[in-house]
C-alpha cells in the first residue's frame, strides 16, 4: 500500500468531499477524478482504490443502494493476458502477477420488474501503461476524456433520474479494468449482483467531454432494439447526430449486447490527447456535458413506458476491419462524415508527420485509390507494407495537396 498516494486522497476528499444537499457539478467529478493524486487511475493501484471510494462516496450521498457483492463495491481478481486471444482467468489465487480490479455499483430501486444499467469505466493508464501513446518520459495519464467524463455524466444522470421514471430501476455502475479489454463489465455479466434477465437495456458513456464545435455525437448500438433510432432522433435538436447500428465496439457495452441486452454508447470522438498524459480537465467541455446527460435523459424518459425492450443482433463491423502492416502515424476524425477520411491528430516521428500532413487535412487519395470514407482507407492502407513509399493526396482547407509517404 502506497501510504503517501492514500493520505493525499484522504486530504483532497476531506476538502471536495459533496454535501448530501448541494448537488456536484459535473466539473467538480472530473477536476477529482483525474487529477494527479489518482495517478491515473490504473487497474490494481492505490489509485484506482481512491478512484473506487470516490465514487461510491458519491452513489452514498445520491441515494444508491450498494448493489455490489461488498456494499457499493464488487472486487474481481484476474490473471492479465500475456497475449490478445488469451482467455481472461478470474477468481486466480491471489499471488504474484495478479491483479484485483474494482467495479462499482449503486443501485435505485423503484421496485419495478426491469432494471437500466447505466455506466462508464473509471480506470485509465496510470503512469503510461499498455496501450498509451505518449513517447516522452514518465508521466501521469489522467484520463480526463477517458473516463473521467463518462462517470461523470453518469453520476449527473444519477441526480436527474431519483425519484423521476420509476417504471424501471437504475443500476449505475462504475467498471474497472476497461483499458485491459473490458474486464469489468465482462466480470460483471458473468457474475451478476442482480437478475441480468431482467436488465432492461445498458446505456454506456466512454469520452464524452471533447463535444466540438460542429456539436457531433457518435452513438453506437442503434440497431440492438427496434424503436432505439427513432427515440433518439425524436428528441435530438443538439447534435450532429452519427448512428451506429452495431452493438459490438471497444468499450463496455459490449460485454453487455454480448448477453443480449440492448446497448447504446455514447461518443464525442478522439483527439490529439488520447492516451496521453495532455488529456486533463481544462481541455472538456463542461456545457457540452451537460447537454449530453440532459439527451440521455430525454431517451430515458421517452422509453419509460415502453416495458422490456425487444433484443436484436447486428452486424459486427469490426470484423469487416482489415489487417494492417504499417500506419500512417494518425488518429482519424471517426465522427467525420464527409468525403474522405479527416486526421483529427498526428503522431511525432511518424509517416505522416514526416511528409508534412497537418490535423484537419482530408485524405482523399493514398497510392493509386481514391478514399471516400473510414472503411476504403483502412482497406488501402492494409495493401502497403514497411519499406513501401507511396503518394498521399489531402483535401487542406479546399486546397489538394500532394506529399510522398514511406512507410
Amino acid at each position: 500500500m502506497n501510504y503517501g498516494i492514500v493520505f493525499l486522497f484522504l486530504l483532497f476528499l476531506a476538502g471536495c468531499k459533496p454535501e448530501v444537499d448541494k448537488p456536484v457539478s459535473i466539473k467538480e467529478d472530473v477536476v477529482f477524478l483525474s487529477d494527479d493524486t489518482l495517478e491515473g487511475r490504473q487497474t490494481g493501484t492505490d489509485g484506482e482504490k481512491a478512484a473506487a471510494e470516490y465514487i461510491a462516496e458519491r452513489f452514498k450521498n445520491l441515494g444508491l443502494e450498494g448493489k455490489g457483492t461488498n456494499n457499493y463495491l464488487q472486487p474481481f481478481t484476474f490473471k492479465p493476458k500475456t497475449n490478445p486471444h488469451q482467455k481472461v482467468n478470474y477468481n486466480v489465487v491471489k499471488g504474484d502477477s495478479t491483479i484485483t480490479g474494482i467495479n462499482v455499483l449503486g443501485y435505485l430501486n423503484n421496485n419495478a420488474k426491469t432494471t437500466i444499467v447505466i455506466g462508464a469505466h473509471y480506470d485509465h493508464l496510470g503512469y503510461g501503461a499498455e496501450g498509451s501513446l505518449h513517447r516522452g518520459e514518465k508521466a501521469i495519464h489522467n484520463g480526463a476524456d477517458d473516463n473521467a467524463s463518462g462517470v461523470a455524466v453518469m453520476l449527473n444522470l444519477a441526480e436527474k433520474l431519483k425519484e423521476k421514471n420509476t417504471n424501471n430501476n437504475y443500476l449505475f455502475m462504475a467498471f474497472s479494468g476497461e483499458e485491459m479489454g473490458l474486464l469489468g463489465s465482462n466480470y460483471f455479466v458473468k457474475n451478476p449482483t442482480t437478475d441480468i434477465k431482467k436488465i432492461n437495456y445498458m446505456i454506456n458513456m466512454d469520452m464524452v467531454g471533447r463535444l466540438k464545435a460542429d456539436s457531433t455525437l457518435a452513438v453506437y448500438g442503434v440497431g440492438t432494439s427496434p424503436i432505439l433510432k427513432q427515440t433518439l432522433r425524436a428528441h435530438n435538436d443538439s447534435f450532429k447526430l452519427i448512428q451506429k447500428e452495431s452493438g459490438i465496439g471497444p468499450s463496455d457495452h459490449t460485454s453487455f449486447y454480448n448477453a443480449d441486452i440492448p446497448v447504446l454508447h455514447f461518443f464525442t470522438g478522439q483527439h490529439e490527447d488520447y492516451h496521453k498524459p495532455s488529456d486533463d480537465f481544462e481541455k472538456l467541455n463542461y456545457q457540452g456535458m451537460n447537454t449530453i446527460s440532459n439527451y440521455i435523459f430525454e431517451v430515458i424518459s421517452d422509453l419509460d413506458n415502453n416495458g422490456k425492450l425487444p433484443f436484436r443482433k447486428t452486424k459486427n463491423e469490426s470484423e469487416d476491419v482489415p489487417r494492417f502492416k504499417v500506419g500512417l502515424g494518425v488518429i482519424p476524425d471517426y465522427l467525420f462524415d464527409g468525403k474522405g477520411m479527416r486526421i483529427d491528430g498526428i503522431s511525432e516521428e511518424k509517416p505522416a508527420q514526416k511528409a508534412g500532413l497537418q490535423k484537419g487535412d482530408i485524405v482523399v487519395k493514398l497510392g493509386d485509390t481514391a478514399v471516400v470514407d473510414m472503411m476504403s482507407y483502412m482497406k488501402v492502407l492494409a495493401t502497403f507494407e514497411k519499406g513501401d513509399t507511396t503518394k498521399v493526396i489531402v483535401d487542406r482547407n479546399g486546397e489538394l495537396v500532394e506529399a510522398k509517404i514511406e512507410f
